[in-house]
């Protein structure tokens, strides 16, 4: 991954966590931290990651006056586990990761990413070789011929969105309708699609742009069957108990980042562009509604499709309170709860 691999903790060793630097154990509370472990996420191979995060994670260094040091993980669950361990104090999640860090870690939303060409949100897709002939009707006939590339489980495009607007609603478990699955990040699962390794697989729309960006030739390579309805840009999430001020600085640096005008700013925008975001923006926990409306949306399609009433009740609960608030929020603001 890194040049430098050091575990977080005896217990984490199993999930694939490495850090730039040594762990540093954690302040008493209400103490300004000697170092930010700043985590994030693997979209991509992390010595890739860390070649876009490193001029960046220098700046925020420089703004908030505290030494800044990445962790990336093989896998969201490692992010979430170390910021509820406190091995990190903040990062960039994905935004079912980021409510699994909400819930299970202590985490807190105060900003979120937002697109370069200032269009928020993105989609989830399913992808084929290019030259394969492969449809999604093929896809949905759940005949066992076709070989499958999932993302992590705490992925929102990789996992959370086909399975909740295009496999649940199909009635479709893929461990049963596939010859095999294999778990991967997007850009495995692209370039495995991309290479004719995997017959289909998940995917977005950001990873597919940033390769035509790059001018890989591997946007050309694969073809889009379906994609989902648009989805909310990820949030950057720290630790409620982390020091007030060192909470203020960091806010400060995220909401002032790449934003102006002159050779600064302008340096700061093609680092983030590299990366397809355009900037942050303030957001809270309202961020996670949407993901929070799929997840519950994907549950009572399961309990719909195997008739389980009580489950079915439970859901149907659950999704209709998510979407009352979400409508509150909506009708209070006047804007989609995705471009919160």
């Amino acid at each position: 991954m890194i040049d430098r691999r050091n575990l977080l903790a005896t217990g984490l060793a199993g999930l694939g966590l490495s850090a730039c630097g040594q762990a540093q154990d954690a302040p008493a509370p209400g103490a300004e931290p000697q170092v930010i472990n700043f985590s994030i996420l693997a979209t991509e191979n992390s010595t890739s990651m860390e070649t876009f995060w490193k001029p960046i994670l220098a700046d925020m260094e420089k703004s908030i006056g505290i030494p800044v040091k990445p962790f990336f993980a093989s896998n969201y669950t490692a992010l979430i586990e170390a910021l509820r361990f406190k091995q990190v104090d903040a990062g960039w999640f994905s935004n079912l990761s980021g409510l699994e860090a909400v819930r299970r870690a202590n985490g807190e939303v105060f900003a979120r990413t937002f697109d370069p060409s200032n269009i928020d949100g993105y989609k989830s897709v399913i992808i084929v070789p290019a030259k394969s002939k492969t449809t999604l009707e093929d896809v949905l006939r759940c005949d066992k011929s076709l070989t499958f590339g999932i993302g992590d489980a705490k992925s929102t495009s990789g996992t959370l969105a086909p399975m909740t607007y295009l496999f649940a609603p199909n009635n479709i478990d893929p461990a049963k309708c596939f010859k095999a699955v294999k778990s991967a990040n997007h850009q495995a699962n692209l370039f495995s699609v991309a290479k004719g390794v995997l017959d289909v697989a998940t995917n977005n729309s950001t990873a597919i742009r940033l390769q035509k960006e790059r001018g890989t030739g591997v946007d050309e390579q694969v073809r889009v069957i379906w994609e989902s309805p648009k989805l909310p840009e990820d949030p950057i999430i720290w630790r409620s108990d982390l020091d007030p001020a060192v909470k203020e600085k960091l806010r400060r640096f995220f909401l002032t980042y790449a934003q102006g005008e002159g050779a600064e700013p302008e340096r700061q925008r093609k680092l983030l562009n590299a990366l397809s975001i355009g900037g942050f923006k303030p957001a809270d926990a309202s961020h996670l509604l949407p993901v929070k409306e799929m997840e519950a949306t994907e549950a009572l399609l399961e309990a719909t499709n195997k008739n389980d009433k009580a489950k079915m009740a439970k859901a149907k609960t659950s999704l209709d309170a998510i979407k009352a608030e979400r409508a509150a929020l909506e009708a209070k603001t006047g804007q989609p709860a995705a471009a919160q």
